[in-house]
């Protein structure tokens, strides 16, 4: 029997339910794999050779696709990868052959607050410790690729400095790229919420002298916001990797030309750390559905979606396959709709907002939780007139939803302290907005508590949708921005500060830069910039501080508000509560 949720940590209930553990090639037996295209990393864990897959079955028909989206969250979280989870469980009871695809978490949430997004309950995502420390290393091969970017680039500027034309060309046939030093796009990365790193100073004259590097000052962003990262979550093979890896900008010249990774002439050796990562990971639930893990989280500042490649292969693998978008319907799911969807050209059948009783009763009025203290009271008592206040904020997501041309599907993630009156009021309301709405009670009961989801998944599946983008690739960047602030968002509209400006007015003029997709940098705590205000605000707008260029990923990244590539390091961190048992060396702790 599983550990009871209400009175066991999630880790215990993982390190349990790890004990009956499919292994991976029982996995594999199960998805009907060759010897081949399976490649374990110990029993329980494997990476799936997604090009020999592909290829044996590119002529099978697809499965469903379902996304997996939330409600604007509360800083806890809705519960998505639980939801996936508890959706998979509960299709694999209905008897349907389902995958699905979540995340990579990253060591930042993993050892700060949120933890590491396996799920929770009895609908988790396991083995939880490799899942949560490493995995198989492919946030490890993005933070080498990217680093060594970040290598060439300041090696190259230090040698230019002290050697004239003839000496460059003469010791190391290097044309000089005369790179501005305060326009330099890219920073380093690593896998931590260090708000320490988000501004530095790098090259300090030692005792080397010059020989210590180019002095100027620099950043850090957390591992998942790299360009490198949604090259992973959108490239369609190795071939694609390459050609995305090189246009890369990671500078600009003095004349204010891009200066990109095939410039530096590193995006060969960049790749060569990537090709193992380009392979989905393979996991399973708590109940044996398979999983797989590919690229990462975070959709406030980065793509945050699973990636295309593992998507393509549940989809030929299954009958059902489920994905997960980060954060809410206005940022998450936006990217998974005018992103990912238009670079693979896979068109979604159904998508799932999770709302929990909780995070609607904070929209609703109720005090803000704050992470790391205990939830207010007021969260623990019946209040329908919160949640129903909140529920406006509900029906904004399943409008964006519904915008895209896809059948929402409402998941009210039940918690056992959510009364009946309060579950009566979303179904009332989400209904009468559009969606269908199912309660689900996954995270205490596993699949068999997810049914009723389950069904209304495959109802949903089975209707006719119109899926459409929000805008063309031929509007101009700015009307896109204005577009996504006012009708995903619901912004007045959008102010741009000066070198925001500037930015995009030269992004206007590059024909190349002026048609590729919007990947924004928003909060994910509200639908406006500020993650304050709860509920759908009203009278403001959207404010755009800098505009970024992932020329390798085909994205334009607008930054809204005062949001940072790299998060920070609460006072109550998870690191606090994380060991090992030296006897045994299983670690502790991790949630």
């Amino acid at each position: 029997m599983p550990l009871d949720p209400t009175k066991h940590a999630d880790w215990e209930i993982a390190e349990a339910a790890e004990k009956n553990m499919k292994t991976v090639y029982e996995l594999g037996e199960k998805l009907g794999l060759e010897k081949e295209e399976l490649l374990p990393h110990g029993h329980y864990v494997a990476k799936l050779d997604f090009s020999r897959i592909l290829k044996r079955l590119e002529k099978k028909p697809q499965g469903k696709y379902v996304d997996v989206t939330a409600i604007t969250p509360t800083p806890l979280g809705e519960g998505k990868s639980t939801s996936t989870m508890g959706l998979t469980q509960g299709l694999g009871k209905r008897g349907k052959n389902v995958i699905a695809a979540i995340r990579q978490p990253s060591g930042g949430p993993t050892m700060n607050i949120k933890g590491s997004a396996a799920g929770g309950g009895l609908s988790q995502c396991i083995p939880l410790t490799p899942f949560s420390l490493g995995l198989t290393g492919d946030i490890n091969a993005i933070m080498n690729a990217h680093n060594l970017a970040m290598v060439a680039l300041t090696s190259r500027m230090q040698h230019e400095r002290n050697y004239d034309d003839e000496q460059l060309v003469r010791l190391s046939k290097m044309r000089r790229l005369d790179v501005d030093p305060t326009n330099v796009e890219m920073g380093w990365i690593i896998d931590f919420c260090a708000q320490s790193l988000r501004n530095i100073i790098i090259g300090i004259p030692g005792v080397n002298g010059k020989a210590d590097g180019f002095q100027m000052t620099s950043k850090f962003g957390i591992a998942v916001s790299s360009e490198v990262m949604a090259i992973l979550a959108v490239a369609k093979d190795l071939k694609d990797m390459r050609q995305r890896m090189g246009r890369i900008v990671v500078a600009y010249d003095k004349k204010g030309n891009p200066v990109t990774t095939e410039d530096l002439e590193v995006a060969g050796a960049m790749t060569a750390w990537m090709v193992e990562a380009l392979n989905p990971n393979l996991m399973q639930t708590i109940e044996g559905q398979p999983v797989l893990v590919h690229a990462g989280p975070f959709a406030n500042i980065a793509i945050g979606q699973s990636s295309i490649i593992a998507d393509e292969v549940g989809l030929k693998l299954g009958d059902y396959h489920v994905t997960e978008s980060g954060f809410g319907a206005d940022i998450g799911f936006e990217k998974f709709w005018n992103l990912k969807c238009r670079f693979s050209g896979l068109k979604p059948h159904a998508a799932v907002v999770v709302a929990t009783i909780r995070a609607l009763k904070c929209h609703g009025g109720a005090p803000i939780p704050v992470p790391g203290k205990p939830m207010p009271e007021e969260y623990k008592s019946e209040n329908v007139g919160w949640v129903e206040k909140g529920c406006a904020n509900l029906i904004h997501h399943i409008n964006n939803v519904k915008k895209a041309g896809i059948n929402p599907v409402v998941c009210i993630n039940a918690f056992y302290t959510d009364t009946e009156n309060e579950i009566k009021a979303v179904r009332r309301l989400a209904e009468q907005a559009g969606a269908r709405v199912a309660l689900s009670r996954h995270w205490e009961k596993g699949g068999d508590g997810a049914l009723e989801f389950a069904d209304a998944v495959i109802e949903a599946c089975e209707e006719p949708n119109d899926f459409k983008f929000l805008y063309d690739l031929e509007m101009s960047l700015k009307n896109r921005i204005e577009l996504i602030a006012t009708e995903v968002y619901g912004a007045d509209g959008v102010d741009f500060a000066g070198d925001a400006l500037s930015k995009l007015s030269r992004m206007e003029k590059d024909p190349e830069v002026a048609k590729l997709g919007l990947c924004m940098v928003k909060t994910h705590l509200s639908l406006s910039d500020n993650p304050a205000i709860k509920g759908v605000p009203k009278g403001w707008r959207l404010q755009i501080r800098d505009i970024l260029t992932y020329g390798g990923a085909g994205f334009v990244v607008p930054v809204a508000g005062k949001i940072s590539l790299m998060p920070g390091t609460g006072s109550n961190p998870a690191y606090r509560r994380v060991d090992v048992d030296v006897d045994t060396g299983k670690v502790k702790g991790v949630f």
